[in-house]
C-alpha cells in the first residue's frame, strides 16, 4: 500500500529542467526559395493564382482551399504593424534585452501577417498601422535564415488603416 504524504511537508513549485534539441530541418521547395529570396534582401510569397491570398512564408498548398499555391509572388521589405507587444521579460540566452517589440507585421501584397522585432524607436512611439523596413544584414554577413532581417523599423507614423486593422484583430 502506497504511503500517504504529509499535507504539511514542503512542496516544490518550481524546477530547473534545462532541455537542449539538436535536429536537422529538411526544408520543402517553398521554404528553401523563401530562405533563399531573404538571404538576397528579398521576401516572396505564395498564392494558388492571380488575384488569391498572398502567404508569407509560402506554402505549398493555400489553407483555405487545399489547391496547389505554385505560383511565388515578390513583396516589397516593407508593411503596417497589425498587432505588437512590448516584451519586458528576459529570454535566457537572447542577446536581446527587454524592452523589446514583437509585432505582426503585414507585408505590402501579403494577406498573412509576418512575425519580427520592431526597433529604430521609442517603443511607446510604435502604433497599429504604422509603415515599417525591415533592415537587413549587410550582404556579405546573410545566410539562409529570418535572422538577415534586424528588425524592421518605422518609415512614417500610423495612418488611417490602424482603426481598420485594430477592428480585425
Amino acid at each position: 500500500m502506497a504511503e500517504k504524504k504529509d499535507p504539511n511537508a514542503e512542496r516544490v513549485n518550481i524546477m530547473y529542467a534545462p532541455v537542449n534539441l539538436d535536429y536537422r530541418f529538411t526544408a520543402s521547395d517553398h521554404t528553401s526559395r523563401f530562405l533563399e529570396s531573404i538571404r538576397n534582401g528579398q521576401f516572396i510569397g505564395s498564392q494558388v493564382s492571380e488575384g488569391a491570398p498572398v502567404y508569407v512564408p509560402p506554402r505549398p498548398v493555400c489553407p483555405e482551399t487545399g489547391l496547389p499555391a505554385e505560383r511565388l509572388v515578390e513583396l516589397p521589405d516593407t508593411g503596417k504593424v497589425h498587432w505588437y507587444t512590448i516584451v519586458h521579460i528576459p529570454i535566457p540566452d537572447n542577446p536581446i534585452k527587454p524592452p523589446f517589440v514583437v509585432a505582426n507585421i503585414l507585408l505590402d501584397g501579403a494577406d498573412i501577417t509576418f512575425l519580427h522585432l520592431i526597433s529604430g524607436c521609442d517603443n511607446d512611439d510604435i502604433d497599429i498601422g504604422m509603415r515599417v523596413k525591415a533592415v537587413w544584414k549587410p550582404e556579405a554577413e546573410r545566410t539562409h535564415s529570418p535572422a538577415n532581417i534586424h528588425f524592421f523599423a518605422p518609415i512614417d507614423k500610423a495612418d488611417a488603416l490602424a482603426e481598420e486593422l485594430a477592428k480585425e484583430a
